[in-house]
């Protein structure tokens, strides 16, 4: 495939083929068509023919080339499954694509600061596990950095206090940059403000501008209910002290937020079962330096 490609990126050969793909052709008459002297033209078909594209045959004084068009049909095919990757239903580029116009709307309505003040969102997810096994998923900082950012990111700071007045850290990185190499994504720090187990955990959140100022404010409420085997978990965000710079953060909270909590769920799903007394299934203690009590945990990959 990459010998086809390399061969069909000169646009002489590029011309040479869509002549061919008319008819079979000599030498002579192919240079005269694509207005090119006959000795880099036979080497161009050369190029075209190790690459498997076009053949060739001696009739008496000429050589007739012609197209293969087997090669080209898989190339086609090759480009088509890129395309219909791209153009999934609810796959990355449609949440690409959503974002992108949520920024422009965004950014249009960011004239002054506190123009989201007070803007609202509400998530609903129907969980697996029992309540007290969602508030560890919650609260606990090898748990929470296994779902606590959208799909293209992964935690590599997180600090979770589960206690009032806790302190709040997070700071995460592009899911895929294993080496460290690009800058930080993104960073976030709050403070835990109410806390019963099980139940309702609040807390503020705000994430930075590169700057190190807040974006924004986001006041969060969780509220936990069992349900049957499982959990229902109501989340509320409101804003305040959005700022102009803000928008393009604003943009991403209803994708990306989602995006966490369809995480949670898929978590959950995989070990609805584990205790929630602080242990495992198998009566191991769950990292037990990463209680509610507020430790750090300063690189999840280990933990995910």
């Amino acid at each position: 495939m990459d010998a086809l490609l390399a061969a069909l990126a000169d646009p002489v050969r590029l011309r040479l083929v869509s002549l061919l793909a008319e008819r079979p052709r000599p030498v002579g008459v192919l240079a005269q068509l694509a207005d090119a002297r006959q000795p880099q033209t036979t080497k161009h078909l050369q190029t075209l023919e190790r690459a498997g594209i076009v053949t060739s045959q001696r009739i008496g004084q000429r050589r007739i080339y012609a197209l293969r068009p087997g090669p080209l049909r898989e190339l086609a095919a090759a480009l088509s499954r890129l395309a219909d990757a791209a153009d999934q239903v609810g796959g990355p580029h449609t949440t690409y694509d959503r974002y992108g116009l949520r920024v422009h709307t965004e950014r249009l309505a960011a004239h002054e600061p506190g123009w989201a003040d007070d803007r609202s969102f509400t998530f609903h997810r129907s969980l697996p596990g029992r309540p007290g096994l969602v508030w560890r998923h919650l609260t606990e900082t090898a748990l929470l950095a296994r779902w606590w950012t959208p799909d293209d990111l992964r935690v590599c700071e997180l600090v979770f206090e589960a206690r009032p007045g806790g302190r709040i850290v997070q700071e995460y990185r592009d899911a895929e940059d294993t080496g460290d190499s690009e800058p930080v994504a993104g960073r976030a720090e709050g403070v835990v403000v109410d806390v019963s187990p099980g139940e309702r955990l609040a807390y503020r959140l705000s994430p930075l501008l590169p700057d190190g100022r807040p974006a924004f404010t986001a006041h969060i409420d969780m509220d936990l209910r069992p349900i049957g085997a499982g959990t229902d978990l109501d989340v509320r965000w409101r804003m305040t002290d959005s700022t102009v710079e803000s928008a393009d953060f604003v943009a991403g909270i209803e994708i990306g937020f989602g995006q966490s909590l369809d995480k949670l769920a898929a978590a959950l799903a995989a070990n609805p079962h584990d205790g929630t007394d602080g242990t495992d299934t198998d009566g191991t203690d769950t990292d037990s330096a990463d209680r509610a009590d507020g430790t750090a945990l300063t690189d999840t990959r280990s933990a995910t």
